[in-house]
């Protein structure tokens, strides 16, 4: 989507500061790298933990400053070691990644998964926000982009249950391996860039 931001950002007369990303993704490329390309002053973010490469690696409690704004970084892992949750206090929302989905939640089968510290962070770092706190996942599985702490506190099929039901749902989802990661993680390492591979 890479064409469709750069020309949003241009439209609306933006300056793209940085293009984060929430973990390294499995099953499609970041468009981070590409980005950067079309709009050079952005600046690629990652967790430091991930291993992979960016301009600004972050940490747990990091800030991300722009403009007047902030976004308050918290380490969310069980999909991956490296997963993030972005905060924004002052408008009230979160964007999630794949910690934890509209309903559901990221796999914890392969990729450093563990299904028991995913439980941990969700209710940890992201069910502690106030309940009307709105959450952006990362994926739009079905049809829904947003959801809040409270709905997802009540309504999530798999988070609602005890960390034992967790991990026994997590254990036996027997999802197909993810089609593009073969091509997505080598490449998701370098900021989307295939070429920077060494």
């Amino acid at each position: 989507m890479v064409e469709r931001d750069a020309r949003i950002i241009k439209d609306l007369g933006l300056e793209l500061k940085y293009a984060v990303n929430t973990h390294v993704h499995a099953d499609h490329v970041t468009g981070s790298g590409e980005l950067k390309k079309k709009l050079p002053k952005c600046e690629s973010m990652i967790s430091n933990v991930s291993n992979a490469k960016a301009d600004v690696k972050l940490s747990d409690g990091d800030k991300i400053d722009f403009g007047s704004f902030s976004l308050e970084v918290r380490s969310t892992p069980g999909h991956t070691n490296g997963c993030l949750t972005f905060v924004w206090h002052d408008k009230g929302m979160a964007f999630t990644g794949d910690a934890i989905l509209v309903r559901g939640c990221g796999r914890t089968d392969f990729q450093e998964g563990n299904s028991e510290t995913l439980y941990e962070s969700v209710h940890k770092k992201i069910f502690s926000l106030p309940s009307n706190f709105r959450l952006f996942p990362a994926h739009d599985y079905t049809g829904q982009t947003v959801t809040t702490v409270a709905e997802e506190k009540t309504l999530n099929p798999r988070l609602t249950k005890s960390k034992t039901e967790f991990k026994n749902i997590m254990e036996n989802l027997n999802l197909p391996y993810p089609k593009q990661i073969d091509k997505a993680l080598p490449a998701n390492m370098v900021c989307g860039l295939q070429e920077l591979q060494s």
